[in-house]
Order: C-alpha cells, then sequence, then structure tokens
C-alpha cells in the first residue's frame, strides 16, 4: 500500500507531462511550416483545447509528409483528412491569432 501511494504522484507528474506535449509539438509543427512564433503559440493553445488528442495525431501526420507549399497546400492537406473539425479550427485559430484577436 505505501508503494502505490508514492507511485500516484509520479503517475500524475507523468501524466501532466504527456498533456503538455501535443501542444508543444503542435506549436513547433507550425513554426516549422513558417507560422511566426507568436502565432504558432497562439494557435497551437486554441487547438489543443478544441481538437481530440486522435485529432491532434492525425494533424501531426500533415507534417511527417513535408513541408506544405503556401497555405493552399495545407489547406488541401487538412481537407484530406475528412474532418471538417480539424479544418474549422486550424483556419479559425490561424484567423483569430494572426488578428490578435484569440
Amino acid at each position: 500500500m505505501l508503494k502505490t501511494r508514492r507511485l500516484i504522484p509520479l503517475l500524475l507528474v507523468g501524466t501532466l507531462a504527456a498533456c503538455a506535449s501535443p501542444e508543444q509539438q503542435l506549436r513547433s509543427g507550425l513554426q516549422h511550416e513558417g507560422v511566426p512564433a507568436p502565432v504558432a503559440s497562439c494557435m497551437a493553445a486554441r487547438m489543443t483545447d478544441r481538437l481530440s488528442l486522435l485529432q491532434l495525431r492525425r494533424l501531426a501526420g500533415i507534417g511527417k509528409a513535408g513541408h506544405a507549399q503556401g497555405l493552399d497546400d495545407l489547406l488541401h492537406r487538412l481537407r484530406a483528412l475528412n474532418d471538417p473539425r480539424i479544418v474549422d479550427v486550424t483556419a479559425t485559430s490561424a484567423a483569430l491569432c494572426a488578428l490578435g484577436l484569440h
């Protein structure tokens, strides 16, 4: 029983660290695609709040395919995922964050 009590805080810390990871990965991926750091940070925060972990993983797969050749290419890749929620959240996050209306 004592060992279990010691493990609980470690599990909580590990869980919290894992929760931060998708936002950090998304932020890095957006910056890698040329999104300015402040906008990428804003977008990543909004997107991780609004998309499921599965959707975020699907979104991460786009970055592994290579650089988008502009906004049209990125939107084409997003639409190819057949998940309108991903397209909607990405587009609204980009617009609001770029305008500073987040």
